[in-house]
């Protein structure tokens, strides 16, 4: 005795049976792994390529301010052990950051529209942060700025960091103070370049990452701290401002979380950046991460085929 026909069904249908049969196995509330309250209508990012940066260890010049008996100290240069890491290869682009804006998560940036694939500039650190929510939340993915050092990494040979004041003045050695004047001067004379060129414009650094020390300033997630320094280099105390955060491009700079022009305001060696802008690290997922992308993706998918 035959019983029913078998139904042939298609290989998308058996893959999203399981999958909501393990969604339902599993019994997780669709409101505590995040998928429940998404909107019908949901603005979906462009998907940033990523370099992976090799753990490494650098020379790093620290950030910050340094005195040493109340007068300026050049920063200690400390070897820094550097983790691997994800990073952006090219900075957020204009239109990446107005999907954001569109979705409501992030403030408009002051910066010309153009038809052109530019850098988002005009943007804050608190603009960089809400990017940073609104893209970990649309991807699934845990995305954040940099920190300094991180980006000092990334930038390879291209790090400016501490390039001319932050070298204190040697009284035994006047051609320092020479040197460290003529560089200053010549810094200050370099001609404005404000205009945002096309990402890809400056090309790759040796490690692959695009358009560093160009004429955007990136923000990292590295607060300002004025250190005093014991008579043997030792540190004395540390005062943290995380009001205020470093800049690395060309060289560094420190600007105040509100700040979106970098010529109205900040601390920057030689001429003060020409645009602020930003690109981010992306963390590896954790296990339940991954289980939520996962099933993100499940109940997308059934949202299509049901549709």
């Amino acid at each position: 005795m035959s019983g029913p026909p078998v139904e042939d069904k298609p290989m998308h249908l058996h893959l999203y049976e399981a999958a909501v049969g393990a969604a339902a196995a599993l019994a997780v509330p669709a409101a505590i792994i995040g998928i429940g309250d998404e909107p019908h209508e949901q603005i979906l990012p462009g998907v940033h390529p990523t370099v992976e940066i090799v753990e490494t260890v650098l020379n790093y010049p620290l950030p910050g301010e340094f005195l040493a008996g109340g007068t300026p100290a050049a920063a200690p240069v400390e070897k820094k052990a550097v983790p691997a890491f994800l990073i952006m290869k090219q900075q957020v682009s204009l239109a990446d950051y107005g999907l954001c804006v569109s979705d409501g998560a992030c403030d408009r940036a002051d910066a010309a529209a153009t038809q052109e694939d530019v850098p988002v500039t005009g943007v804050s650190f608190l603009d960089a942060e809400a990017y940073a929510r609104w893209y970990s939340k649309a991807t699934g993915q845990t995305w954040r700025l940099p920190s300094a050092v991180e980006a000092a990494a990334a930038a390879a040979e291209r790090f400016g960091g501490e390039s001319f004041s932050a070298a204190a003045d040697d009284a035994a050695n006047p051609s320092v103070r020479w040197l460290r004047r003529y560089r200053e001067e010549a810094a200050a004379k370099r001609p404005a370049d404000p205009q945002p060129k096309p990402r890809g414009h400056y090309g790759p650094n040796t490690l692959g990452i695009e358009d560093f020390g160009g004429n955007v300033w990136e923000w990292t997630a590295t607060c300002y701290a004025r250190t005093t320094l014991a008579a043997d280099g030792s540190v004395e105390s540390v005062t943290e401002n995380c009001g205020v955060h470093v800049l690395e491009g060309r060289h560094r700079a420190y600007m105040s979380n509100f700040v979106r022009d970098g010529r109205s305001g900040g601390c920057a060696v030689g001429t003060p950046p020409e645009n602020l802008g930003f690109r981010l690290v992306r963390d590896k997922d954790s296990m339940i991460a991954r289980a939520r992308n996962w099933l993100r993706a499940a109940f997308r998918s059934a949202t299509h085929y049901d549709a």
